[in-house]
């Protein structure tokens, strides 16, 4: 990997890694290189101080990689539980009684969230009503 220091035409300065500099020379000629400030697609790189890649600094660099992509994931997953949250009525407790009565045809569809035991989502399941958990993440159980 390399990473480019960058700047856009309205002197935004930031980090882009690519993984050869061919592969920028092709992003950048493409406009696919955006200044994440302004999202001017006219970025240069700036001078740099060569950095030796040693065993070390390979891994650190991995590590940040993944990071990073740890963190975007986390964000997605996030705005998915809350879009699923917004958009459904939380029963509590009913949840294995309501999602029967939406399945068999006793209540109006719609999307419901709440509680279940392991047992209950077990046996929901067994039934053929479709069921998820909505994960837990780290945040949210500090």
């Amino acid at each position: 990997m390399i990473r480019y220091t960058l700047s856009c035409d309205h002197d935004h300065v930031f980090e882009g890694w690519f993984s050869s500099g061919a592969d920028y020379d092709r992003q950048a000629g493409l406009g696919l290189v955006t200044c994440p400030v302004c999202g001017s697609s006219s970025v240069a790189k700036q001078l740099m101080v060569p950095s030796v890649a040693t065993g070390r600094k390979k891994e650190e660099a991995r590590m940040v990689i993944i990071e990073q992509a740890q963190k975007q994931a986390v964000a997605k997953i996030r705005e998915m539980v809350a879009t699923i949250r917004e958009n459904a009525e939380d029963v509590g407790e009913k949840f294995p009684e309501e999602a029967r009565k939406i399945h068999y045809g006793e209540a109006d569809a719609r999307g419901l969230i709440g509680k279940a035991t392991p047992q209950e989502a077990r046996d929901l399941i067994e039934e053929g009503i479709e069921i998820a958990a909505l994960p837990i993440l780290p945040d949210d159980i500090n």
